[in-house]
């Protein structure tokens, strides 16, 4: 059979016309040279405005490989960098050649010619328009005329990459299992949301939206995805992290976008901001929703420009950060409510995935539970175990619709934490999960009646309380909630101080406090 060569001239590695070019390793020439590969045809695609070199080229591998024709093929590139017009003109000849792969063997020489061509050259052997394998040539390590270097054949035959076809999907699997922290989660629709956002982290740099409960895992993800990508060089900065519930008025630019001194009451030094410390990093913006008009415009600017205004500041700062932002809230609703912006809105809502709280992820409590142990056990370095018939306990509990899980994840992870301190010689008896189990039930309870709160007055009048009045105020709800009517809750609400009165007027009492806030007897009946 014989064996043809399909190449391009390498304009500079084959270069050379004076007789010192035989000091020099030529991938054309030297292909040629090897005494084990005896090359019968060489198809050369040159460049006509090198048709001289070409030429040079093709006397050289004559002299030094008689044995081997070399067909000189015209092959003009208007643009060698410009992918579409390389491969539209390599594939053009690939389409009108006349293969004969029953009586010859083709060898494509990927060495020379620029990358473009040399990837254009793969992608059609590989889709088998050219039907061979690849050669790939090296120099030798001390150049001279006798040592024509190394050459390698790269056979594009598919069944003999699933051994890199596994190695890719094993390395899929443990970035999917990364960003679950390890754990072997069972939900089906959880595990196909870590596969997407796996994808779109690799495969993205735009803002990512996650939205669910608070405690899901909103931050723990946000945090691995970033070390995922750095772990790919994707990043090179840090990972910065800012609840935006927590940030307010000039607090708020100052913290996101930096200041000046002098910028505000207090400012009495330069501040960068958290946008610049995220600079080639990531920033994970929680709680977006609660984030303040003025600062949401300002972050849409810095999104789409890559360039801010610090406080105080007539000079633009630079930051190109990526963002992943997390909600609990209903973005949508709150566009329409005028309170997120609708521009901002769409800019981050790109890429949106669900976080499912822990009660619709019931199945994944029991490798969550050993998780948490394993992380007890590295933190304390005690290793804790329930005992079987506590652990049954816990799961029926657990997955019951008695469980409440409001604070999800981090309510189970709470409750491992104190069960693990508190087990005797390191294993979780059902004691010690009967009295947690109480815990968890008062702590819902308690917070079933702090519902009602927010049922009778509603999420934005109850941010406009201090905390001491929505204490106290959920507080007096709970004992109403219980009692018959407004005389029996206002005994027990006043049951020390109406002891030094002469007239009982409990009711009364009762009756105006619930008036501050706009409410009536008659409207506790939801809680009762």
């Amino acid at each position: 059979m014989k064996r043809v060569v399909i190449g391009l001239l390498g304009t500079k590695l084959d270069a050379g016309k004076r007789a010192d070019r035989w000091n020099h390793w030529r991938p054309s020439v030297s292909l040629c040279q090897h005494e084990d590969l005896l090359i019968h045809r060489f198809e050369f695609l040159y460049p006509q405005k090198y048709l001289s070199l070409a030429e040079t080229v093709r006397d050289d591998i004559r002299s030094v490989s008689p044995e081997t024709e070399v067909i000189l093929r015209p092959a003009d590139f208007a643009r060698p960098w410009d992918f579409e017009e390389v491969y539209g003109t390599l594939h053009d000849f690939s389409r009108e050649y006349h293969f004969e792969p029953d009586g010859e063997e083709y060898l494509v020489h990927i060495t020379t010619g620029t990358h473009v061509a040399q990837i254009c050259l793969f992608l059609l052997t590989e889709a088998r328009y050219i039907p061979g394998k690849l050669i790939q040539t090296g120099p030798p390590k001390r150049e001279g005329k006798q040592d024509p270097g190394f050459f390698d054949i790269i056979d594009l035959d598919l069944s003999r990459y699933d051994r890199i076809a596994t190695r890719v999907k094993q390395e899929l699997q443990n970035d999917i299992s990364y960003l679950k922290s390890g754990i072997e989660t069972c939900n089906a629709d959880f595990n196909r949301l870590i596969v997407q956002i796996e994808n779109v982290s690799m495969h993205s740099t735009e803002p990512i939206l996650l939205i669910g409960p608070t405690g899901a895992g909103k931050s723990r993800l946000a945090r691995r995805i970033y070390e995922l990508k750095k772990s790919r060089s994707q990043l090179s900065g840090g990972f910065v992290e800012v609840n935006c519930a927590t940030l307010r008025g000039d607090q708020a630019l100052s913290t996101l976008f930096g200041h000046r001194k002098g910028a505000f009451t207090g400012a009495s030094q330069d501040r960068q901001g958290l946008l610049r410390e995220a600079d080639k990093g990531m920033i994970f913006l929680d709680e977006i929703g609660e984030l303040g008009l003025d600062e949401q415009a300002m972050l849409l600017r810095a999104i789409e420009e890559k360039h801010f205004f610090p406080m105080g500041s007539d000079r633009e700062t630079e930051s190109d950060f990526q963002l992943i932002c997390g909600t609990n809230l209903d973005l949508q609703t709150r566009t329409q409510e005028g309170k997120f912006r609708q521009d901002l809105y769409e800019r981050i809502n790109l890429w949106t995935f669900y976080f499912p709280g822990l009660r619709e992820r019931r199945e994944d409590i029991r490798p969550n539970i050993q998780y948490e142990l394993e992380q007890f056990a590295r933190k304390q370095g005690t290793l804790v175990r329930f005992n079987k018939e506590a652990q049954e306990d816990f799961l029926n509990f657990a997955m019951s619709d008695e469980a409440k899980w409001t604070a999800n994840f981090r309510d189970l992870n709470n409750a491992i934490i104190r069960m693990a301190t508190l087990a005797p010689g390191g294993r979780i008896t059902r004691e010690v999960v009967e009295e947690e189990l109480g815990r968890l039930r008062r702590k819902w309870n308690k917070e079933g009646h702090s519902g009602i709160l927010e049922q009778l007055l509603g999420a934005e009048r109850i941010a406009s309380l201090d905390l001491f009045d929505r204490i106290q105020l959920t507080e007096v709800l709970q004992i109403c909630s219980t009692a018959r009517n407004l005389s029996d809750a206002g005994r027990i609400l006043f049951s020390v101080s109406r002891q030094n009165r002469k007239i009982f007027n409990d009711a009364d009492r009762l009756k105006k406090y619930l008036a501050r806030f706009g409410l009536q007897w008659s409207d506790l009946d939801v809680g009762r």
